[in-house]
């Protein structure tokens, strides 16, 4: 860009000297160029690329299947809640390798520290850090696959966004990445279960081709006690038994099988979600679906819904003994225009077969050149089974950052009471520690 300055003075300035040389008088400034350059902005702002979930309970996730350990950083947690982390080890527990023969025989304690955030037993309200170090790594097993593409995994895909990866486990595209989930999702169900009576179940509800009846569940009152009585974790033992055995089958042959999880959440608090585009199933839908193996989400009626009419799809209010509003049916799975109502949510969400199999396939290696694969490695003959806390730790994590939303933006001032409710009903039981 050029620009021209006259010799006219501005405003308040002083005139050349007459002393000053006639060289430089003889300079015209009408015809001097001066190049300005436009101002650019040399501030950058990145964004981690996706490993950060949440806006106000907010959980970034590190580490790699055969690192030195993975883990988690939870930002928003409100502070003085009791945690410890025995809390977090339940769900850890039902989360790691090893637990029966239906799962991976990789030995994992998962065994969790938390090293920042909590302060004599409780939250302080700081970055709550959570580390599980690996102590079963077997590197060797994944010779091959450091220049053979295993089919149907990330191994392919990360040599084509990165052009390099982690070959030992699949580094981050490995499940064992989802500990980082499963901790701070224990922290998000302890948060729900005490502020407003929220629970958050998923079970087994299909393996292959055995395929749990609809209505064989009770969602009002199906417990975690029933959920975890058996290895597949399906409440319904005749159907356990039946997907037990459809996944000894392939296991024994060095195949795999898929299944569907079914998630509920029981007393959510009405009023969670936005509209357009952050309605509460779209959150869900994203949070599931960033699980690993997951290909389907069926939300309410789900895709049975497409069958039937208005008439008979619509869910009918009525008054409860209580004077609240309800619906006699629940087709909506608990969200009508994007916002929870109050009622069960309920959700469905489809997990493929592990794409690791012991089995010979047709596959490329890093030079292009076709071979033959037999993966080795440990891996689960089907993920369903331990895949059920890692949907209700992603539906938890969803349902408490909603909360937060909710609570600052239409619980700051008081509430209309003729159509709004607290959003805790049982908050004077929120068990805080006294401090």
């Amino acid at each position: 860009m050029a620009s021209s300055i006259t010799s006219k003075p501005f405003l308040g300035a002083t005139t050349l000297n007459s002393s000053v040389s006639s060289d430089v008088r003889r300079l015209s400034f009408s015809s001097l160029p001066i190049s300005v350059k436009p101002k650019t902005n040399t501030k950058f702002q990145i964004q981690a690329a996706g490993s950060t979930f949440g806006n106000y309970f907010r959980v970034t996730t590190f580490g790699e299947s055969h690192g030195g350990g993975v883990g988690c950083i939870v930002d928003g947690c409100p502070p003085r809640i009791p945690l410890s982390e025995a809390d977090l080890q339940v769900d850890l527990d039902r989360r790691r390798p090893g637990q029966s023969r239906i799962t991976t025989p990789r030995k994992e304690t998962d065994t969790c520290r938390i090293y920042s955030g909590v302060s004599e037993g409780v939250t302080t309200g700081t970055p709550i850090h959570v580390f599980v170090p690996n102590t079963d790594q077997r590197g060797h097993d994944y010779k091959e696959m450091s220049i053979a593409y295993r089919p149907s995994h990330a191994d392919a895909t990360y040599d084509m966004k990165y052009g390099v990866r982690v070959v030992q486990g699949g580094g981050r595209s490995s499940a064992r990445e989802t500990i980082g989930r499963v901790a701070p999702g224990a922290i998000a169900k302890k948060i729900l279960k005490q502020f407003s009576g929220t629970e958050v179940l998923a079970y087994v509800s299909q393996v292959h081709e055995v395929v749990l009846p609809d209505g064989s569940v009770d969602h009002d009152t199906v417990t975690l006690d029933q959920i975890e009585s058996n290895i597949v974790r399906c409440p319904n033992p005749e159907y356990a038994e039946k997907m037990i055995a459809a996944i000894d089958a392939v296991r024994t042959g060095g195949d795999s099988i898929g299944g569907v999880v079914t998630c509920i959440v029981r007393n959510a608090p009405r009023g969670l979600g936005s509209p357009v585009f952050d309605k509460l199933e779209a959150e869900l839908a994203k949070a599931v679906m960033s699980l690993p193996a997951t290909k389907g989400f069926e939300f309410g009626s789900g895709f049975a819904g497409t069958f039937l009419t208005g008439s008979q799809h619509n869910d009918e209010f009525f008054t409860d003994e209580h004077g609240r509003i309800r619906t006699r049916t629940n087709r909506s799975g608990g969200i009508q225009g994007g916002i929870s109502n109050g009622e069960i949510i309920n959700m469905r969400v489809a997990f493929k077969p592990t794409a690791t199999i012991g089995r010979k396939q047709h596959t490329v290696t890093r030079e292009k050149k076709e071979i033959e694969l037999i993966a080795r490695g440990r891996h689960d003959p089907c993920v369903v089974p331990r895949a059920v806390p890692m949907v209700e730790a992603m539906v938890a994590l969803v349902l408490v950052d909603q909360l937060l939303a909710q609570y600052a933006q239409c619980n700051l001032f008081p509430i209309n009471p003729e159509l709004q409710e607290p959003l805790s009903l049982n908050f004077p039981n929120f068990e805080l520690a006294n401090i």
